[in-house]
């Protein structure tokens, strides 16, 4: 097997959603190649559990980033990929949706439409 590409991990941000096997982040690069961010149709509706795992991974990005733009690193491409285009966007004109050191930034406005519960200071889930 070859090098894995080098991947910033996000330490202390949360790992996942408890209680239902929903990962935030990954451990290690994938030896098959990066997974593409992308966006993707968001069938939750609020109230229903996809929903709440949806803003608790929000929540998490406001919190551990605030509105400065982040490197995607180690977090889970498939979660970032229900917020890609709406509440997380590309950072600069260059974004590589194959780089584990593309910049995302949080789409303020948007996100508080979609998930104001994810701007609390504690998020009840």
């Amino acid at each position: 097997m070859g090098k894995l590409p080098d991947m910033t991990k996000h330490r202390g941000f949360p790992s996942g959603m408890p209680g239902t096997g929903v990962q935030f982040t990954i451990r290690r690069a994938n030896p098959k190649g990066v997974t593409p961010i992308k966006k993707l149709p968001r069938r939750a509706r609020p109230g229903t559990q996809e929903h709440r795992i949806d803003a608790a991974f929000l929540h998490a990005l406001w919190h551990y980033f605030g509105a400065e733009p982040f490197e995607r690193g180690n977090l889970d491409a498939a979660r970032l990929n229900l917020l890609f285009g709406r509440e997380v966007l590309p950072a600069d004109k260059d974004f590589d949706p194959l780089s584990y050191e593309a910049m995302l930034v949080i789409n303020e406005k948007v996100a508080r439409e979609s998930f104001p519960e994810a701007f609390e200071d504690v998020m009840e889930i």
